[in-house]
């Protein structure tokens, strides 16, 4: 009888736990995970993992719906958030200082925590981090699968070196529409036939389309109040409301990015495209936070549309559109206010943010601050000083440090001499607690807000001021200093505000509120569901009435804003978010339940906020769980 040796044991313990890869999981329920130990995924990797930088695995997701990637530690589980490509095996080499260190300085929310890669992108919000020290397995999380998912993992290991991520097999992932080409729909455009006979039937139906009871601006005709010329706000019968530079109220159901380019990032990456656009055809689009050139396909449609002189059709045919869904609002990315009729628009001012800046905080106390916010109020509002069609001008969007106000004072220590750093060093020498970080911060926004509000006042004394567009709750303290603006702010993802909290917000800021964000997506067309998921595009529609005729139901709410006007490119946007969250595909057609979900809705609104009819109670479902 042959004797098994302790190190031939160990061999052939090895042996079994490798012969497990690949491992697969299938996502089901209302929440679905499954962890495996080390030893079952490589029996080679050792639980610390201090001396390595990447997290290299070999995976295949049936779905591009995200989902939590998790390292188990004795202090608890460490995630991350990934968004797959579908179908396809990858290789992703995943920075373990996603894992280790918190969230950079980016200007907004999106750029801290979103991070672009070539074979997957990642999102660092919402999970805790640690030590890589002691890691005994790893988890594969997610929430309210749809059609039961599956991910099979046939490789893991870890690197020193990034061995770079890669679409392994399955390539290209685009086709020439710049459409995923790994799955199918309804309405899938397999040939510019195709797209020719569907856009010249939306067009056609587009010419006999009429919005009646509106004004020119989308103001309601059966209403009068004073007219100045301009939009204000003002509450009548205790609702607050838009008031149009007729004297209509008005009540702003608005768009995102309505533009004619939505980039992603080519160079590197070009064997994923079965064609690229023609470079010439859009020179200003990019596709990484470090401006390297872009592609876009929704630019190419255009062309392929209404042929090389196409932006005046298509801003046109947008208009149309526009009124036709009844949307009376557009702002941020491409607004183009050459469309014809006009169409109202909110402006976004940035340069004091996304100039030099640490999460989105200048150094307010700097001997210029003060010239160069004049400077730049001057130069972006004066040209518009006197158009009736601007409805305001937002001063920022969703500065990342509400909440981390003692990592924004690590990275002020850390950053080159200035005054800020100065008299942070000072305040902290009589104490450095929690608090009384906090305490600096506050005092700074304070003046960055003073300062700002007062050179925005002088340059255009006309517009509204709709202040920041501050992303979820920024904190009552943060909620404090908001008194210079006209209306408030921010962008709320959710199946709906609940009416708690608009309370809440309302009885802070007392000033009329306006969500300047907010969507629902679907794990679809080889996109990302999204920060809020539906099962599916009916449910999707379900979810914009839900979530507009709730908000309008609040009589502080004048008016929510849809991101966005066109679906993200499934390859990533810069910084990698590829949701399905447009009213547009990237072939320049409709969604049809969103549009007819739209104009429902969009006609009740004026008797849902007089409170004459209750807003729609029917809640959209995440997944078949909810049935």
């Amino acid at each position: 009888m042959n004797k098994i040796t302790p190190l031939l044991l160990a061999l052939l313990l090895a042996a079994s736990a490798s012969a497990a890869l690949p491992v697969t999981t299938t996502f089901t329920g209302a929440k679905s995970e499954h962890t495996w130990p080390l030893a079952e995924l490589n029996a080679d990797l050792p639980a610390n993992w201090t001396s390595s930088e990447y997290l290299v695995l070999e995976f295949k997701a049936s779905s591009s719906q995200r989902f939590d990637l998790g390292l188990e530690t004795p202090a608890g589980r460490i995630a991350r958030r990934l968004g797959p490509f579908a179908g396809v095996w990858v290789r992703a080499a995943i920075p373990l200082r996603f894992y280790r260190q918190p969230a950079g300085n980016g200007v907004d929310l999106a750029a801290t925590f979103n991070q672009p890669r070539n074979s997957y992108w990642i999102n660092l919000g919402g999970g805790r981090i640690g030590p890589t020290t002691n890691v005994t397995g790893i988890t594969v999380a997610m929430d309210a699968p749809v059609g039961s998912p599956t991910l099979e993992i046939r490789s893991v290991t870890l690197a020193t070196n990034d061995p770079g991520d890669a679409v392994l097999e399955g390539k290209p992932l685009v086709d020439e529409f710049g459409q995923y080409a790994h799955s199918e729909w309804p309405g899938k455009a397999h040939s510019l036939d195709d797209l020719q006979r569907n856009w010249q039937a939306e067009a056609s139906a587009l010419r006999s389309a009429t919005m009646t009871n509106h004004d020119a601006y989308g103001g309601y005709l059966p209403t009068q109040a004073k007219a100045t010329g301009f939009f204000r706000v003002e509450q009548i019968d205790g609702h607050w409301w838009f008031v149009d530079p007729e004297g209509h109220w008005f009540y702003s159901t608005g768009l995102n990015g309505v533009g004619v380019g939505a980039g992603t990032r080519v160079e590197g990456r070009e064997d994923l495209f079965t064609a690229l656009p023609p470079p010439n055809l859009t020179p200003g689009v990019t596709g990484s936070r470090g401006r390297a050139p872009g592609a876009s396909f929704y630019t190419w449609n255009l062309q392929r549309r209404f042929g090389d002189d196409w932006r005046n059709p298509w801003a046109e045919l947008t208009t149309q559109r526009m009124t036709a869904w009844g949307f009376n609002t557009m702002h941020n990315w491409g607004v183009t206010n050459q469309m014809e009729p006009r169409v109202p628009y909110a402006f976004m001012l940035r340069g004091w943010q996304t100039g030099n800046s640490i999460m989105g905080m200048p150094d307010v106390y700097a001997d210029d601050f003060a010239r160069r916010v004049d400077e730049i109020a001057a130069s972006q509002l004066e040209p518009r000083q006197r158009d009736p069609f601007m409805l305001g001008y937002f001063i920022g969007n969703e500065p990342p440090w509400p909440g981390r106000e003692s990592l924004l004072c690590d990275s002020i220590l850390a950053a080159p001499a200035s005054e800020m750093q100065k008299r942070l060093k000072a305040f902290l020498a009589d104490g450095d607690t929690r608090a009384r970080r906090k305490a600096f911060v506050l005092a700074a926004f304070q003046v960055y807000l003073d300062t700002i509000n007062a050179a925005v006042r002088k340059h255009d004394p006309n517009h509204l001021n709709l202040g920041i567009r501050f992303g979820g709750g920024p904190g009552d303290d943060v909620l404090k200093a908001v008194r210079g603006f006209d209306v408030f702010s921010v962008n709320i993802y959710r199946y709906a505000p609940s009416r708690e909290m608009l309370d809440h917000l309302y009885a802070m800021v007392r000033k009329p509120i306006l969500i300047g964000e907010f969507h629902i997506g679907a794990p679809d067309r080889g996109m990302a569901q999204g920060l809020v998921q539906a099962m599916n595009q009916d449910e999707r529609a379900a979810g914009y009435r839900y979530y507009v005729e709730q908000s309008a139901a609040h009589p502080a709410v004048v008016g929510t804003h849809w991101f966005q006007w066109l679906d993200q490119p499934v390859t990533g946007r810069n910084d990698g978010e590829n949701y399905n969250i447009g009213f547009v595909d990237v072939t320049d057609q409709p969604y049809p339940e969103m549009v007819a979900a739209a104009k429902i809705t969009h006609d009740r609104l004026l008797y849902i906020h007089t409170g004459k009819i209750p807003p729609t109670d029917r809640r959209p479902k995440a997944s078949a769980a909810e049935d």
